[in-house]
């Protein structure tokens, strides 16, 4: 199975979860979960937000940031893999003067 993230349809979404700025993905859905490619533009992150049914794996590309798990915070960087896992919490801010490109994996449990 190929997934071509370049026929797929570009959505930017303001203030994802009750964060701040803007968010644009690409998104791959299906009953096992999401493959996104995403980025948070300058500024912005995703809010605080529980991952009740799902792992939620994010592979940094370009860029650099901080995540907040559980009240732990994770510093972001090309090439660097932040991992929430079903039950926990987490936000993503982009903390850089670039965005934040990240490909994440949500695998349904």
């Amino acid at each position: 199975m190929i997934i071509d993230f370049n026929s797929l349809r570009e959505i930017t979404v303001p203030a994802m979860n009750n964060g701040k700025g803007k968010i644009s993905s690409k998104m791959f859905m299906d009953n096992s979960g999401k493959i996104i490619s995403c980025r948070i533009h300058v500024g912005a992150s995703t809010g605080t937000h529980r991952h009740e049914t799902s792992d939620d794996i994010s592979f940094v590309i370009s860029g650099n940031g901080k995540a907040i798990c559980d009240g732990e915070e994770e510093e972001l960087t090309e090439g660097v893999c932040h991992i929430c896992r079903k039950g926990s919490s987490h936000s993503i801010i982009n903390t850089g003067n670039e965005e934040l490109v990240l490909l994440t994996v949500v695998s349904e449990k």
